[in-house]
């Protein structure tokens, strides 16, 4: 550890793997550091009993639920676009050779009391029973007016410029009722709260239509996942950093961050040892007096014996509760994957259900409380608030470069999204996902 590296990742949580295999492939001499002996961080998998350590004062798992290393239980729930720009960078980076992906079997909202199918065709969309025959109707328009928007062709525009018109004008020019307006804000574009409604259009455009992309591309939902649970994708991005001669060290505790006289990052302290780099690059957590807290996540993890009701006994789905059907001001989120996926043994369902907490709010598990009920009956919850932060500054001037919280979003995006800024501001380029990096075979 006694030498020095081009760039220091403390922290293995994805976003920090991810650049970490972005910038080894380029060249760059990494070492990465955890303190956990795990990888993955926040967005690590758990097995049974690392999850009742963690939750329940280190109780062991009832032998009920069968082997504890069947479950691989994620602390974050999301799933990838199929795409999206997450999809893009696993398989630029080719770490799609370490991972197996299965579809999620059925997209939902929760609408007028009940859980509805988002539809997957023309024939779905006729027989769902989220809008009336009218509605429907007004939504068809609406929807080829989307596909068939030109920013450069005026005349697809119906004097709508998407760059300046509010989303709240554009419903109203196609007469779209409240409910279908959660339906596209929340179902399709995946909006957390409703201000998107007073910003121009174009964002929720680029939404819609990565939704519909990505519904297209494999049917029946616009998600896909990596079998034996999210904590794959760190790993993934870690062996990829590996074999291009990134150093890893778990289980390294990191005793003190060291600046030189002008503040600017210059190495790390563990015990005795230093290692010396040009910049550091890591999670919140690393950095208390760099980070602003921005708010908080619910995350209500829960097992059930059963596939949730209602949805067709899919063995995984998303269902989106927006935020006015239920009088909050934030969506709810139910993510929900199975024994199908590698991540729960025989019978066993995996059911996360997050929101952002309101301000103030003195029972974070309350607020998701209507999420929680539309599971049915629960064989054991695990209840976690997570604050969210980001960092200060830019990291230009001191050259410490730190990741945002995972945010309540149930796609990587916004991930995706955190990677290319943190990825400019140190190499000073927009980050290209055109092609595969060059492959490198590891030795085994």
């Amino acid at each position: 550890m006694d030498e020095q590296y081009d760039v220091i990742v403390l922290g293995t949580g994805l976003t920090e793997c991810i650049l970490s295999g972005l910038l080894s492939v380029e060249g760059k001499k990494v070492l990465h550091i955890d303190r956990n002996d795990y990888y993955g961080g926040s967005t690590a998998s758990l097995h049974l009993n690392q999850l009742y350590t963690k939750f329940k004062n280190g109780a062991t798992a009832p032998e009920s639920f069968g082997k504890e290393r069947d479950f691989n239980v994620d602390l974050i729930p999301k799933f990838a676009m199929a795409s999206g720009e997450f999809v893009d960078i696993l398989y630029h980076t080719d770490v799609t050779r370490y991972l197996e992906f299965r579809q999620i079997e059925g997209s939902f909202v929760y609408r007028d009391g009940k859980i509805s199918k988002v539809p997957s065709s023309n024939a779905e969309a006729l027989l769902s029973p989220l809008m009336s025959l009218a509605e429907k109707n007004r939504a068809k328009n609406f929807f080829e007016f989307i596909q068939n928007y030109d920013f450069e062709n005026p005349a697809t525009h119906q004097g709508l410029d998407l760059n300046v018109v509010p989303m709240s004008t554009i419903y109203e020019k196609f007469g779209l009722e409240a409910g279908t307006q959660d339906f596209i804000g929340h179902a399709l574009a995946l909006h957390l709260d409703d201000s998107y409604k007073t910003l121009p259009g174009r964002d929720t455009y680029r939404r819609i239509c990565l939704y519909m992309n990505s519904m297209v591309r494999y049917g029946k939902s616009p998600y896909i996942y990596p079998v034996h649970g999210l904590g794959e994708l760190p790993q993934g991005f870690a062996r990829l950093s590996a074999i291009h001669g990134g150093t890893y060290m778990l289980s390294k505790p990191v005793d003190e961050i060291i600046y030189d006289v002008s503040g600017k990052f210059t190495g790390v302290k563990s015990g005795s040892e230093v290692a010396k780099a040009n910049l550091v690059i890591g999670d919140a957590s690393y950095f208390s007096t760099k980070v602003t807290k921005v708010g908080q996540v619910v995350r209500v993890i829960c097992l059930l014996n059963h596939p949730i009701p209602e949805t067709g006994d899919a063995d995984s789905v998303q269902i989106v509760i927006p935020q006015n059907q239920i009088g909050r001001n934030h969506d709810i989120y139910i993510a929900a994957v199975s024994s199908a996926h590698s991540v729960a043994s025989a019978g066993h369902y995996i059911a996360i259900v997050s929101s952002i907490v309101a301000s103030g709010s003195g029972d974070a598990e309350a607020e998701v409380a209507a999420g929680v009920a539309l599971l049915g009956p629960v064989l054991e919850k695990f209840v976690h608030v997570d604050d969210l932060y980001e960092p200060i500054a830019d990291g230009s001037s001191d050259q410490v470069f730190i990741s945002k919280s995972y945010d309540a979003t149930s796609h990587f995006e916004t991930v995706c999204a955190d990677v290319k800024d943190i990825y400019k501001r140190i190499t000073g380029a927009d980050l290209k996902v055109e092609g595969k990096v060059k492959r490198i075979e590891d030795d085994e």
